[in-house]
């Protein structure tokens, strides 16, 4: 299945099924709003690989929690828009534009996602790198 953003309009959350990849777009920003690290967290799978704004790799989900709650303790609002979804069986390939406020900061990227379904149904992270593309500054 490959999703494009105008296919986006029609899909809806749907509880007690199976979750779409598209839909950890919506779980990240809804976690983030929040200020739900472990639900944030829980998107990710164990040993998942997120890559941090230097580039370094961060390995595990533990490991990803002191740059989670950095990013929440901010208190800001961040917007994501799917830009498109790949899937094939259970591997799939994802990639938003997001952009986060705070009092004082702004950021953005573009992403580039590996998610992988499990068992139950869920999707989760395996790869996450949300600054694959920086936009400029404004």
């Amino acid at each position: 299945m490959v999703l494009f953003p105008g296919a986006l309009r029609s899909m809806r959350v749907r509880t007690g099924v199976p979750m779409e990849a598209v839909e950890l777009h919506e779980k990240v920003a809804k976690s983030i709003n929040a200020g739900d690290v472990e639900g944030l967290l829980g998107l990710y799978e164990p040993d998942a690989r997120v890559v941090n704004e230097d580039g370094s790799v961060i390995v595990g989900r533990e490991a990803a929690r002191e740059l989670i709650s950095g990013l929440m303790a901010l208190g800001g609002r961040m917007d994501i828009t799917t830009r498109f979804v790949v899937d094939i069986g259970d591997i799939a390939l994802l990639s938003n534009e997001w952009h986060f406020r705070a009092d004082d900061v702004e950021l953005s990227g573009i992403t580039a996602e590996v998610a992988r379904r499990q068992a139950d149904g869920k999707w989760l992270y395996v790869i996450d790198n949300p600054y694959a593309v920086a936009l400029p500054e404004v």
